[in-house]
């Protein structure tokens, strides 16, 4: 059975996967030789990442929110624009 299975031709998918495991691998050792054992990133160092990374939009979006709220409470109200040409009707009328 182990013959048989030996003889079977290789697949793309299994081609792509193992390639990809390789890169991984290679990676993996590149990051640790470069920023050693102790400092390599784990997927729980990236979700605190993301999490202090998505605080900070926040923040800034609710500073952004305060600033336009204040410039729109000090800024004067100015009457609506006239309606396009409605300054040519009102000329045309009162002659």
């Amino acid at each position: 059975m182990a013959t048989s299975q030996l003889n079977q031709p290789v697949g793309f998918a299994e081609v792509s996967r193992t390639l990809v495991a390789i890169a991984a691998e290679v990676v993996t050792g590149v990051q640790r030789a470069v920023v050693g054992p102790s400092n390599v990133r784990t997927a729980r160092d990236n979700a605190w990442s993301a999490i202090l990374a998505d605080r900070a939009r926040a923040a800034a979006r609710e500073e952004t929110s305060r600033a336009v709220a204040a410039i729109v409470a000090t800024t004067p109200h100015r009457p609506a624009p006239m309606a396009r040409h409605a300054h040519k009707r009102a000329i045309a009328t009162a002659a």
